[in-house]
């Protein structure tokens, strides 16, 4: 039982972290943030035994980390902040246009208030469904759904007078 708990720890990584930067906007922090988490989760005495329940019980866990963090620290500035999060240099010098679209992506998501990005950061970017995210809020699934259509409504406006251009949907229209 425990070599599969650390399997799927393992296989959540990468989508702990999605939402830990979401989070905190800075890939250190972010890497921090999943580390303690993992070792919160694996020092547990008592885990969830049902696989969906599991994953949401670790994004709470990075969820609590990052808040008992900021409230140790006496930051707010994350939950109001208004400067977009820091990106790479680096990336700018590549004129690939999905490049450009990444870049716009991260900085529109950056400047949305903080209750959009993690809604966004739990759904979109970790993979969770809307009853882990549900779990791992403590809210209703309904709320859960009513959050993020009003954060993916906002992140689409933020973007539509970028370089980002909205796909149609199978019925041909947009959204």
């Amino acid at each position: 039982m425990q070599d599969q708990k650390h399997e799927e720890l393992e296989g959540t990584l990468g989508r702990l972290y999605g939402y830990a930067f979401s989070l905190c906007g800075d890939r250190d922090r972010a890497k921090d943030l999943v580390q303690d988490c993992a070792a919160k989760a694996l020092a547990a005495r008592s885990v969830p035994g049902v696989r969906s329940a599991y994953r949401a019980w670790l994004f709470k866990i990075l969820r609590n980390t990052f808040i008992d963090r900021n409230r140790s620290l006496g930051v707010r500035a994350n939950w109001l902040r208004t400067e977009p999060l820091a990106t790479d240099p680096g990336e700018y010098w590549l004129t690939d246009e999905r490049l450009i679209n990444v870049i716009t992506f991260k900085m529109e998501l950056s400047r949305l208030p903080h209750g959009h990005r993690e809604i966004i950061g739990l759904i979109d970017i970790a993979g969770l469904s809307y009853a882990e995210a549900s779990q791992a809020l403590d809210v209703p699934v309904g709320t859960v759904m009513s959050r993020i259509s009003r954060a993916r409504a906002a992140l689409i406006r933020a973007i539509g007078a970028g370089n980002v251009r909205v796909l149609p949907t199978a019925l041909g229209r947009g959204p």
